[in-house]
């Protein structure tokens, strides 16, 4: 009975020790999670029957350091959760570790080749919220868009005398015929860039008119632009007008240009004129040269003139249990029943983590405990061995007996 209890513990301490060898071995894995050998007592009607392994549990409860990398597409998770993997059989797996690169036709993949789950975008540019899809980064121009609306914070100078227009009639090459100006950028239908300026001048107490150039033509509309402020120098009529641009020598080939000019907010103050705020929603076309992965998991191109586009957003998937999920290769693991259902929804929602781009999860082994392990296992394996030599020297001195 006692060599097979012995032997038992050699059995238990050698699973015990490839956990703790697969520990030290990945210690640097990317999101790579530590086991600890459970071991169960036997018995045999109440009788001592040595040791087994139980199980082997994962710890899922403490994360590894987040470390930075700065590259684009490596991604930590800070908090619960794991990114969704699927394989090139079609098989769902699922990692903590976030490193990601983009293959030849944008689709985000891991260095295995995985594909990074998320939501896509639909043909509008719209993300497709509940549409779990491969992520794809879309590697084409991004097209110019017309600017349809401009918005102009401003203050004028309440101090500076009246102008009379029938005196001295507006000249914008005449700086004495208007008291300030501004230039905001514009753009067609074809993304080309258009200077328009407005001119502004006092031509009452309380009350100013803005005329408008575009690429030096005169784009004011008929019958003028008047603003009105009240006593207290705030804006009470001209917040809003429409400009159409219709004029061959400025639009070319380009579609008319509409432009909407809101002067909300705008003030009337003793102090000199100033802009606090220009804005516009137009913009030239650009190439695709980076990749932005915001803390909601909201993945952006970002092109070379300046603009975002949403491509898309990293979903998450936590389980009930994820002692369940079972481990593979590749840092990554599969679900079975007894992780439960995998509940999938955007970081930073429910009892999914935020993200955190440029940075990689580390391994949760620590280290200096390990070796505490790997020498208490050492002493097991050998106690169990003394006890099967000392049960090999008595049963040969009973021999020697007989």
């Amino acid at each position: 009975m006692s060599f097979n209890i012995a032997l038992s513990g050699l059995q238990a301490t050698t699973q015990d020790l490839n956990t703790i060898s697969n520990n030290i071995a990945n210690s640097s894995t990317v999101g790579f999670r530590s086991g600890r050998s459970e071991f169960s007592a036997i018995y045999n009607g109440g009788q001592a029957g040595g040791v087994n392994v139980m199980s082997t549990s994962q710890n899922f409860s403490m994360g590894g350091s987040l470390t930075y990398t700065g590259r684009q597409l490596d991604m930590g998770i800070q908090g619960e959760g794991f990114f969704v993997l699927s394989g090139q059989d079609g098989s769902t797996s699922y990692a903590r570790a976030g490193m990601f690169n983009q293959d030849a036709d944008g689709f985000i993949t891991d260095p295995a080749g995985n594909r990074l789950q998320g939501y896509g975008i639909g043909a509008t540019g719209n993300l497709q919220n509940g549409n779990v899809t491969d992520l794809q980064v879309q590697t084409g121009a991004l097209a110019a868009k017309a600017t349809s609306t401009i918005g102009l914070i401003s203050n004028l100078d309440a101090r500076v005398a009246v102008i009379d227009p029938a005196v001295t009639p507006f000249n914008p090459d005449d700086a004495s015929s208007y008291h300030s100006s501004s230039t905001i950028a514009a753009y067609d239908s074809l993304g080309n860039e258009h200077a328009l300026t407005q001119y502004y001048v006092k031509t009452a107490d309380n009350e100013w008119s803005v005329h408008y150039n575009m690429d030096g033509q005169d784009v004011t509309p008929v019958g003028g632009h008047k603003l009105e402020f009240d006593s207290n120098g705030m804006l009470t009529t001209g917040n809003d007008i429409t400009l159409n641009i219709t004029d061959p020598a400025i639009i070319g080939g380009a579609s008319n240009i509409n432009l909407a000019l809101s002067f909300d907010n705008s003030t009337q103050y003793a102090a000199d004129y100033n802009n606090s705020s220009l804005s516009q929603n137009g913009y030239t076309s650009g190439e695709l040269n980076g990749i932005r992965i915001d803390d909601n998991g909201m993945l952006f191109g970002t092109y070379t003139n300046g603009q975002e586009q949403v491509q898309g957003q990293v979903v998450l998937a936590d389980f009930s249990n994820p002692n369940g999920l079972v481990p593979t290769s590749n840092n990554a693991w599969a679900a079975t029943n007894a992780a439960g259902q995998p509940i999938v929804g955007t970081p930073t929602t429910g009892t999914l983590g935020g993200l955190s781009a440029g940075y990689l999860e580390g391994s949760n082994v620590d280290q200096t405990a390990e070796m505490v392990n790997l020498m208490t296992a050492q002493r097991n394996y050998q106690s169990n061995a003394k006890v099967l030599d000392t049960n090999s020297t008595m049963q040969q001195a009973l021999l020697n007996a007989i």
